[in-house]
Order: structure tokens, then sequence, then C-alpha cells
């Protein structure tokens, strides 16, 4: 069977070369899955693109903030990458589902590669997606008032806080029993973490509790850090109290680094068991 180019037949090669060439074999059909199947790419693009136009145009009027699609962008960013991430949990609960893992199981191929691939191909996809949706942002008149480091750290931010929450969807689609059980889980848990944030509205405005909430919600912190990178922050907002936006980089660091190490080796092990049984 023929591979993508750089591909190596098993055997070849020492073992960390072996899981860099399975890895990437990996990734590379989760790619192709997009040639084949196109709907997962249109409808990627177009739900960032329907966001940024309802919140800008129907409700930015509404708003209490000048220039409300400078607000809005980092926000918007921040859940699209987030609900990006679902794609892992999902996928990975219909490859069950189907019996792929079965058919992985029969080859010789590292148990991390799965999992590499199915997360770098939602990266693929979260960075397609963020493009589109920056250029929407564009014509709606987002800016970005820093530099092109500025911009490049903020994706780089976006992009790296979304590939280790994929890490953690893919941990929950190995342990539920049907697609559509994690689908509905999902958004159970995303659509809170995101609208009781600093994504759509400031959190002064907020009541007491809910403002604890936001100002406590990663998030924040990541939108925090992506406003700060963008150069859309606002100085006329009160400061807030928590460590969390006080520090919204460090929060960010933190809490990617503690998604990696904590999941990474869960999920390697719960589709070991899988793979086991």
């Amino acid at each position: 069977m023929s591979g993508p180019a750089g591909y190596r037949p098993a055997g070849t090669g020492g073992p960390f070369r072996q899981f860099l060439s399975d890895g990437w074999v990996a990734t590379w059909r989760n790619l192709l899955k997009i040639k084949r199947v196109p709907e997962i790419l249109v409808f990627t693009i177009l739900q960032p693109i329907m966001f940024v136009l309802l919140f800008s145009q129907v409700y930015g009027g509404a708003m209490a903030v000048d220039n409300y699609t400078q607000f809005l962008m980092a926000g918007i960013f921040a859940q699209t990458v987030i609900f990006g991430s679902t794609f892992s949990g999902a996928a990975m609960a219909q490859d069950l589902k189907d019996g792929i893992i079965d058919r992985f199981r029969t080859l010789p191929m590292s148990p991390a590669a799965v999992l590499i691939g199915r997360t770098n191909g939602d990266l693929a996809i979260n960075s397609i997606s963020m493009l589109i949706m920056m250029g929407t942002g564009w014509a709606v008149g987002w800016r970005v008032t820093t530099s092109f480091w500025g911009f490049a750290g903020g994706v780089a931010v976006l992009l790296l806080f979304s590939y280790a929450f994929s890490w953690v969807m893919a941990l929950l689609g190995m342990s539920v029993r049907s697609p559509e059980v994690i689908n509905n889980a999902a958004f159970m848990i995303l659509f809170p973490l995101t609208f009781i944030s600093n994504a759509f509205v400031p959190i002064h405005t907020m009541p007491d509790v809910l403002r604890v909430i936001a100002e406590w919600n990663p998030v924040s912190a990541l939108v925090e850090s992506a406003r700060q990178l963008f150069g859309n922050t606002y100085s006329e907002f009160p400061a807030a109290a928590a460590w969390t936006l006080q520090h919204p980089f460090a929060t960010i660091f933190l809490g990617v680094a503690a998604m990696l190490v904590v999941f990474v080796p869960l999920c390697i092990r719960k589709f070991e068991s899988i793979s086991s049984r």
C-alpha cells in the first residue's frame, strides 16, 4: 500500500522514526477525509462566519462597547477553536463505532500515532477555519493594532490551546458509546464555558456570581491573551481582580501544559485498553 511522501514501511528505522512516520500517515488519513467528505470543511467554515456576522451586525448596536467588532473577534476566535476541538472526540467515537480501531489493531503501528493523527488533523481544520474567520472579521471592520508578531502570537496561542483541548475531547470520545452522546455532552459543557466568559460581553457587566465564574474561567484568560496580542484591549473597563486575568499568558501556558501532561498519557492508555479487548 502506498502512503504519503516520507512514509517508511513498518520495521524500517528506529522506534522514534517509526513513530513519526506512523503519526504522519495517520494525520494524512484525516486530511484526506476532508477531501472525501468536504461537508466537514464547509460547515466548519460557515459556522464561524455566521457567528461573526450575527454578533457584529445584529447585536453589535445593542452592546455598550465602543467598536464592538474589535472587542468581539478574539471571543469568536476562542469559541471557534474550542468548538473545533470537539471533532477529535466525535471522530474517535465514530471510528470506534465503525470498527476502524479494530483495523488499526492489525497494523504494526504505534498506538499513539492514531491519536496524533486525529489531533493534528483537527489542528489543520482549526487553522483553515481561523484564516477564513479572520478574513470575515477584516471585512466587517476588525483590525490588529499591534504588529505582525503580535498577530502571529495571538494565532499561535489560540491554536495551541485548541490542540491541547482536543486531547481532552479525544479521551471523552473514547469513553462514550456513540458519537451522538459526545456531541450532546460537549455542547452542554462548551456553551456555558464560552458564554460565561469575557468572549462576548465585558465581565464587569455581569451579576456577581457569574462575574466570579467568568473571571476564573480559562476561556476568559484565552480571550484576554488574544486581545492583548491583537491590540483589541479596552483600558476603560475595570481591571479584573482574578489572578487568571491579571496573568492571562501564564494561565494559558499552565493550562495547556497541564492538559497535555495529563490527557496525552490517559488517551494513549485508553486507546491501548480498547485495542486489547
